[in-house]
């Protein structure tokens, strides 16, 4: 919903939240169901039916659980009975620096500061804990606001008695336990009440009246931030950005102005600007966002505007570019399909307003931000929060080179006319072990992200991984493919649980960038291999349709299962009922210890 896209208008979504809700649900889109508990230090009601709105437009259709006002700490603690039968997938803790509970006075020792301190902190850390005890799901925390008084003015963020220096030092501990927690996610309401404005995000009056923190014109900021880390968490994150070139990666026309002609570098104000937005932009590189380009250019300009010295991205920054004079929109499908991505995990940016229109309503699942004048271009982007990191693996930061490797994959399978000689030629390697701590990250984010080649779609928090890896019952399988052109990193993986000699496949997924290498025959052999090693005779898998992977739905009946039932919805049960009987599929990856 293009009113509920950065930058939105608060005060719209305020007054429109029942109408937009009506639209949103009455949309013909297949959203995930995940429920939310909100334990509050404040009342929460507005916070919940505006994140909502935010989660349903990110493709996801929250059920939520609300505490008492400022009874999350009880309701963890005590184990309140609505809470733990709720057994929500999420958390969020919804505290502001109104909730601290006893800050420094000027008479207090310096041991007395130091202890007030720890105290605040252990009453969260206890209830972390016990979160992680009870329900090995991810939680939200947030940080804390500074207070909008200073008693010592300028002083108060340096003396051990400031409230200021106090809430530093209190934010600093939550960063630490962060860090060794990947389940654990700040919410870093220090930033927004800055952006926002101190004063308005406090205003007294909403606390007083209604015990609002933060005031009621800033809950949609902060609900779009918590939505956005609960999408990234859930695997809603956008992979690539499209790029326009005129006026967006740099000012002017190069068709019309020459490669000297256009504004980039640092001669002046106008070409400093363009310049940090591409510095910008080859950061959001390095986590792994991929870089095209669509632009209605010669390829031969668009190239020279690219090569010029003072160009921060270059060439081969970008995986493909696009530059004719073809419609954006179906230059920006093309691009999806080489990446083997869907239109959903595009940004399309394009100072035009007239070509964002054509691809909002040609290509309405991707992202066009109105990203306004050129000054505007850096927050627009940087605050939608379409590549929210709550997870960074080191596959993330190789994405990039992984692409392009699978480009020149492609262009060798061009040169065979067999096609298993074609992936004999690739001299593929496989890993294919129970899940490690090593890429716990990686795992978890792939049952996340995986949409295709997923067989049942089932999403899961790194903390319940780590649980079902721990459980002597379960057999888990990541697989790792490399070959000459380089390393695709963790590509696949399956787990299941064990009753009797019956093996039950809970979960199966591939990334889509190994798709038509065989690496799922690689897999179902080592998973038959540790099958029989439990005493298993027969495997059951499953196969539960959605909008997206319908390419697997005959999955198990390469590997010799026999369908047993199917419903109406085209859910469907397999089984390879003697596992004995079993032929090793896999004849051209090399498997490490076979």
């Amino acid at each position: 919903m293009e009113s509920l896209q950065y930058p939105f208008d608060s005060q719209l979504i305020l007054r429109m939240k029942k109408r937009f809700r009506r639209e949103l649900l009455s949309e013909d889109v297949r959203r995930i169901q995940k429920k939310i508990a909100i334990l509050g230090g404040s009342t929460t009601a507005e916070i919940r039916s505006v994140l909502e709105l935010f989660l349903l437009d990110q493709g996801i259709e929250p059920a939520f659980y609300e505490s008492e006002y400022n009874s999350y700490w009880q309701d963890v603690m005590f184990e309140n009975p609505a809470l733990l039968s709720f057994r929500p997938d999420i958390i969020y803790i919804h505290t502001t620096s109104r909730n601290l509970r006893e800050l420094p006075k000027m008479t207090d020792s310096p041991e007395v500061v130091e202890h007030k301190l720890a105290e605040e902190y252990e009453s969260f850390r206890v209830m972390w804990e016990k979160i992680t005890q009870n329900f090995h799901c991810p939680v939200i925390q947030n940080n804390f606001e500074r207070p909008s008084l200073r008693l010592m003015g300028n002083k108060d963020v340096s003396d051990i008695h400031g409230k200021s220096y106090f809430v530093t030092r209190l934010n600093q501990k939550f960063y630490e336990y962060a860090q060794n927690h990947p389940d654990f996610y700040i919410n870093d309401i220090d930033f927004l009440s800055a952006c926002f404005g101190l004063e308005k995000w406090n205003d007294p009056f909403y606390w007083h009246m209604y015990k609002c923190a933060p005031a009621i014109p800033a809950v949609p900021e902060l609900a779009f931030n918590t939505a956005n880390i609960i999408k990234s968490i859930f695997g809603r994150n956008k992979k690539a950005l499209v790029l326009d070139l005129d006026n967006t990666l740099w000012g002017g026309i190069v068709g019309e102005d020459g490669a000297d002609g256009i504004e980039i570098g640092q001669e002046t104000a106008a070409g400093q600007l363009y310049s940090e937005f591409q510095s910008y932009l080859r950061e959001l590189q390095s986590l792994g966002v991929l870089l095209t380009i669509d632009s209605k250019n010669d390829m031969e300009n668009a190239l020279a505007g690219l090569n010029r010295p003072d160009s921060v991205l270059k060439p081969e920054d970008f995986l493909i570019i696009k530059a004719n004079w073809e419609p954006k929109d179906r230059n920006l499908k093309e691009i999806a399909e080489e990446l083997n991505i869907g239109t959903d995990a595009l940004v399309f940016v394009d100072d035009n307003p007239a070509e964002r229109h054509i691809v909002r309503s040609q290509v309405p699942d991707a992202a066009v931000p109105e990203i306004g004048e050129p000054q505007d271009y850096l927050t627009t982007l940087d605050r939608s929060g379409f590549f929210e990191v709550t997870a960074l693996s080191e596959d993330d930061m190789k994405r990039g080179e992984m692409y392009k490797a699978n480009f020149q994959r492609t262009r060798q399978q061009a040169a065979f006319a067999d096609y298993r000689q074609y992936l004999l030629s690739l001299e593929m390697k496989a890993e294919i072990k129970p899940f490690s701590s090593l890429y716990m990250a990686r795992i978890a984010q792939l049952t996340n992200k995986s949409n295709q080649f997923n067989l049942t779609t089932r999403r899961c928090s790194e903390a319940e991984l780590t649980q079902i890896a721990a459980d002597p019952n379960y057999i888990t399988l990541y697989g790792k493919l490399t070959d000459k052109f380089g390393d695709n990193g963790v590509v696949s993986i399956v787990f299941g649980h064990k009753e009797g000699e019956v093996f039950h496949i809970d979960l199966w997924l591939m990334s889509c960038r190994v798709l038509k290498r065989d690496m799922e025959f690689a897999m179902m052999d080592e998973l038959v291999r540790r099958c029989r090693a439990a005493g298993v005779r027969t495997i059951r898998g499953y196969y539960i349709p959605t909008k997206k992977n319908g390419m697997v739905r005959d999955f198990y009946g390469l590997h010799d299962f026999v369908k047993v039932s199917e419903d109406e919805t085209g859910s469907a049960v397999w089984e390879l009922a003697e596992i004995s009987l079993y032929e090793r599929k896999n004849t051209v990856i090399e498997v490490e210890g076979e």
